[in-house]
């Protein structure tokens, strides 16, 4: 969407040979650019929301992480298990 732009399509009027044809084209390349125009905003909005979602997961598993390696690594005393 970034290379070609919907107006590309578009041409002078006495290229179709037909005013209600041309006119009929005009129309469409302008509602399109609009649908296009907020398709790429909302692509761009997704990729956002789903950056900040692997964001706040990477946060999460390195609490995760280092909460557990503290548990594993604690000296709350002797070992039960040893004789």
């Amino acid at each position: 969407m970034a290379t070609k732009k919907v107006s590309d399509i578009d041409a002078p009027k006495e290229a179709f040979g037909h005013d209600a044809l041309a006119s009929a084209v005009v129309d469409f390349c302008d509602r399109w650019n609009i649908g296009v125009s907020h398709l790429a905003s909302d692509g761009a909005e997704v990729s956002d929301r789903l950056n900040h979602c692997v964001k706040s997961y990477e946060r999460a598993e390195r609490h995760i992480k280092a909460s557990a390696q503290g548990i594993l690594q604690s000296s709350s005393g002797k070992d039960p298990g040893e004789g």
